[in-house]
């Protein structure tokens, strides 16, 4: 079989998704003591075979007394305004009183050639959510759920051709689940990502133990953060309140570990961290968005976005240019355009997603191509969805390979709700 025939198990030990996912939510804050949520502990291989690793879920854990009881609710979309200035460290940390937050990392590592092997690359995706759960808004127990906190995590080995893909959702709370208000602190269980150093020269560190594969990597800011839209008031529609406040981290610098395949791998690369927080991010009529964030080989970074229908036309664009030593280009509605070339067909979801793309953009026009086509996410255990994110390069006009990145697309195999 091909590698780009290849493709994930599907088999999520517990779905949440629609109906389902809010009656879950609902019976959750309702209860005055609830037993801790069990964390999803689950490995997907892209590999065939029946003998493809897939972790068990990890135990329940029992909450523990807690000096402080957890942040009450307040209205998110006024924390969501242009003109609002974000100051570091403190936005780096978590925003709880709006709706939806989230911290995605991803980038591409390298292994130093050998006597043995050449150099080999993988991808990979760490991505932590938190979601505020409006239920329980009113309850006066401490043991209510006010705030869940999700985490996925995925490694693309381009050798082999497959995804091994990671999940987990808890309560956030007891000090075992947690995302600070003061700077980027998040904990799910064992799995952690930690901002350090002073707001101009941040030092992340991430640590992902899966059955499947572990991720222990350190993150150096090389470049200062990328205000996106209006100096991090980004539109996400045509409506003043379909925004979010977003900023970017292009060219990080990694090192660090990659455990896959029975041996630990010390790597090498360059990675995109995206912090993102809003209150109503999209508009009734969209059903998803392409998204692309892409580190040039000269220092440039480009993100470009779209919004899409149901049918597929645009509904709102943005994105930005930077090149070293400048201030960034922001591009506003309608100046970016997405033409799907080439389209792979998932055999597990029957989602269709167009794994080439041109992008035209006020700073030119830019191919994008997936460096492997099987990079769908079945997120139905955690967050709901089934999404593709998957490491891709970036040709220029003339078909140069100028850069490499992350590609999403959400909404293609069912509409994304948030």
């Amino acid at each position: 079989m091909s590698a780009s025939n290849r493709h994930p198990r599907m088999t999520p030990p517990m779905r949440l998704d629609g109906p389902a996912r809010r009656r879950w939510l609902q019976q959750a804050a309702s209860l005055p003591l609830l037993i801790g949520l069990p964390a999803l502990d689950e490995a997907q291989s892209a590999s065939p075979s029946p003998g493809s690793a897939t972790a068990a879920s990890a135990p329940p854990v029992a909450p523990q007394a807690s000096a402080t009881p957890p942040h009450p609710t307040a209205s998110g979309q006024n924390l969501i305004q242009p003109g609002r200035v974000l100051r570091f460290p403190r936005d780096h940390g978590a925003h709880p009183d709006t709706r939806t937050e989230w911290w995605y990392l991803t980038g591409s590592l390298q292994t130093g050639p050998s006597s043995a092997s050449a150099a080999a690359t993988y991808g990979f995706q760490i991505t932590f959510f938190r979601s505020r759960v409006d239920v329980a808004a009113h309850s006066a127990s401490r043991f209510a759920v006010r705030q869940l906190i999700f985490a996925h995590a995925a490694v693309t080995d381009l050798q082999r051709g497959e995804l091994l893909h990671d999940q987990r959702i808890a309560r956030a709370g007891w000090g075992l689940v947690d995302a600070s208000e003061n700077d980027t602190r998040l904990t799910l269980r064992d799995w952690q990502l930690q901002r350090t150093g002073p707001a101009e020269r941040s030092v992340y560190r991430s640590r992902i133990p899966t059955r499947a594969f572990g991720l222990d990597l350190t993150f150096t800011q090389t470049q200062p953060v990328l205000l996106q839209g209006q100096a991090g008031f980004s539109r996400k529609g045509p409506d003043l309140s379909q925004a979010s406040h977003y900023y970017s981290h292009p060219h990080l610098a990694v090192q660090g570990g990659l455990r896959l395949h029975g041996q630990t791998l010390t790597v090498r690369g360059h990675a995109w961290l995206d912090h993102e927080w809003s209150e109503a991010l999209m508009h009734p009529e969209a059903v998803g968005w392409d998204w692309i964030g892409m580190n040039l080989h000269d220092g440039s970074a480009l993100t470009a976005f779209r919004l899409r229908r149901r049918d597929g036309s645009t509904l709102w664009t943005g994105g930005s240019w930077r090149t070293p030593g400048q201030a960034a280009r922001i591009f506003t509605h309608p100046d970016v355009r997405f033409t799907p070339g080439r389209t792979w067909q998932s055999p597990a979801s029957g989602a269709r997603y167009p794994v080439e793309w041109t992008v035209d953009t006020p700073a030119g026009r830019f191919q994008v191509r997936a460096r492997l086509d099987a990079q769908e996410l079945d997120s139905r255990g955690s967050t709901g969805s089934i999404y593709w994110e998957g490491l891709s390069e970036l040709r220029n006009a003339e078909g140069t390979v100028v850069g490499s990145g992350y590609l999403e697309m959400t909404g293609y195999a069912g509409a994304l709700a948030l």
